[in-house]
């Protein structure tokens, strides 16, 4: 039973913060301090599968949206939704590349307190400062993004490799200073949070089995709770983020970035 306790609260932190600027990296880190699941092995593990509960909740969500082959679509309307599917596999691209190549060295080397702390800190000033500046918008919707301004999406995305970043800051501020308004900057980043977190996800599983891991049949309901719980949390943190975007900035997000900043540096060198 505490180990459902445990899932469900580690559940709730990666849904909530998946697909929010504020690092869900960060979160689980802080809060895997207080409860995680044992061994640390299958914690490790846990808190990258969960991942894919909060992305299927992005494809049940849009799934008409991004479905090319809906019968309630028009040729030019299934046209465009290729095209789009095209300029989110343009921009996956370098984060596919990036990835592959340095996986290793960011879990070895990047992957600590001091590294979330800086970059959670850092990312929420500039957060502050982009919402600061006055922004000309030019692209409204998703469909107006060029494969140009995909692939300029697609390299800020990279940054998010560094821990506590968040693809979802950077991706969604990445768009905004080439034009998008927020909520076209806030969708093509969920639809670009598909291929590239399945794909992460996916390179991870792929290590792990390759080194011999093995997960015992509580493990993997334990696993199965934890995408459940993370998909549901997800699919209510979208649909109240995007309602949020349509009246209000960014700046609330990078303020509690540097609070949380702030609590990670107490916590880690002068508490732990």
């Amino acid at each position: 039973m505490l180990d459902i306790i445990r899932v469900l609260i580690l559940s709730i932190v990666e849904g909530v913060t998946e697909f929010l600027p504020v690092s869900s990296t960060g979160h689980l880190i802080l809060v895997n301090e207080f409860v995680s699941l044992k061994p640390q092995s299958f914690s490790n593990s846990f808190n990258v599968i969960i991942q894919l509960g909060a992305i299927l909740s992005v494809v049940v969500l849009y799934f008409e949206k991004l479905n090319p082959f809906s019968s309630n679509k028009s040729k030019q309307q299934k046209k465009n939704t290729i095209d789009l599917w095209l300029k989110v596999i343009v921009g996956v691209i370098p984060a596919g590349i990036l990835g592959f190549l340095f996986d290793d060295f960011i879990d070895e080397y990047l992957f600590g307190p001091v590294t979330v702390t800086i970059a959670l800190f850092v990312w929420g000033i500039i957060i502050v400062w982009i919402e600061n500046k006055n922004k000309k918008i030019s692209i409204d919707s998703v469909y107006k993004i060029t494969y140009k301004t995909a692939l300029l999406i697609g390299l800020v995305q990279c940054l998010a490799m560094i821990p506590g970043t968040s693809r979802s800051a950077a991706t969604i501020i990445g768009a905004m200073l080439l034009g998008c308004s927020r909520g076209a900057a806030a969708e093509f980043s969920f639809f670009l949070a598909i291929p590239t977190m399945f794909g992460a996800t996916l390179l991870k599983l792929a290590k792990m089995f390759l080194g011999g891991t093995i997960f015992t049949a509580w493990q993997w309901f334990l696993l199965f709770l934890g995408c459940v719980f993370s998909f549901i949390v997800a699919l209510l943190v979208i649909k109240l983020f995007l309602n949020y975007v349509q009246k209000h900035n960014f700046k609330v997000f990078g303020y509690y970035r540097i609070a949380l900043s702030s609590i990670l540096l107490v916590y880690f060198f002068f508490i732990k």
